[in-house]
């Protein structure tokens, strides 16, 4: 064969290749957000790839999103405040509400979008609702004779060494904020030095702070754990009591911390309609519904069950100085000293 028949048939094959090449979804999620055999399943449907990438945090999700300007990723899961963050950070796109048919399942609160803070810019939006849930406290029964009833239990020294706690700035500064009768999501300069040292304290009382569900898990079953700020609320609850762990829950009088989850689109993405195509397939039935039966989450289809108290639930709102909370909290975990934070 003639070298410029060679050729002409290698680029022709190669051609064809990049043509049947298969569409490429980056999911940038929290864990049992994309189970293994869902996604299997959408990309079948779909004749796609997916790729799963799962974060422990917020401070987790804004490297790993924020680094290159979101080109990694197509679609991601983020709470309220963060997709705020990330649509001032330009790094999402509006959605195209016309398209994603399955909010028609959703309870009216969650389709109206204008109600929810965070979700609309300039008269778009740029999030939809997915999971939700509150930050409660998980008991050990055998180990606490009473449920705790304040976030206080915390820091009380009887459960020194006995007490997890979650791994993450914004969160945490917020917590101490509470335990202080203070407004948690803004945190004036003259009071940071009592946060600071409130968290240092937190630091001293806790055996150690973990970043996943599944984390804490195997560290509540492999250690005498009193006491856990559950994060993840009822879906840590699900994963002990499946684990065989006799443990209770409860929300403190001062309150929980609440997030809604909600899915966005990245601005640089090239499967725009395949990542539109993801999120409706996460508010089909079954998907959803995964959320609460395996990890325990609430799902945006459901009502909430009533309970026979009603709840005070603090929707989380943006923060005024994350980039300082993460800063202060890397120090915080690197050592228990006061004098080894440095306040601005």
């Amino acid at each position: 064969m003639p070298l410029r028949s060679l050729l002409t048939l290698v680029l022709l094959t190669l051609f064809c290749s990049s043509l049947q090449a298969k569409p490429l979804l980056r999911v940038l999620a929290w864990p049992g957000y994309a189970d293994a055999d869902l996604v299997e399943a959408f990309a079948e449907r779909y004749d796609a790839d997916v790729e799963v990438t799962l974060v422990g945090n917020d401070d987790e999700l804004r490297l790993k999103f924020s680094k290159d300007g979101g080109q990694h990723y197509d679609v991601i899961a983020a709470n309220t405040s963060e997709i705020n963050y990330f649509v001032q950070q330009q790094l999402l796109q509006p959605l195209r509400l016309s398209n994603l048919t399955q909010r028609s399942r959703q309870l009216q609160q969650f389709r109206q979008l204008n109600d929810i803070p965070g979700l609309m810019h300039d008269r778009q939006a740029y999030g939809v609702p997915y999971a939700y849930g509150e930050m409660g406290l998980i008991y050990n029964r055998k180990m606490m004779s009473r449920p705790p009833t304040s976030i206080n239990s915390l820091w009380d020294p009887r459960w020194q060494g006995q007490v997890l706690a979650y791994d993450g700035s914004s969160h945490n500064f917020s917590l101490a904020r509470q335990t202080l009768a203070k407004p948690p999501f803004a945190i004036p300069s003259e009071d940071m030095p009592a946060t600071v040292d409130k968290l240092i304290a937190l630091r001293r009382n806790v055996l150690s702070f973990y970043s996943l569900p599944e984390e804490s898990v195997s560290l509540f079953m492999q250690n005498s754990i009193a006491l856990m700020y559950a994060n993840y609320g009822r879906q840590q609850l699900k994963l002990l009591q499946d684990a065989g762990a006799d443990v209770g829950y409860v929300i403190p009088q001062e309150g929980a911390l609440a997030w809604l989850d909600c899915w966005a689109i990245t601005r640089t993405t090239p499967n725009r309609d395949l990542a539109e195509q993801w999120i409706n397939y996460t508010l089909e039935p079954q998907v959803s519904g995964a959320l609460t039966e395996r990890h325990g989450l609430e799902n945006t289809l459901r009502t909430l069950q009533a309970s026979s108290a009603p709840l005070r639930l603090i929707w989380l709102e943006p923060v005024a100085n994350a980039e300082l909370r993460a800063k202060l909290w890397k120090s915080i975990l690197a050592g228990d000293r006061p004098g080894n934070v440095v306040l601005p």
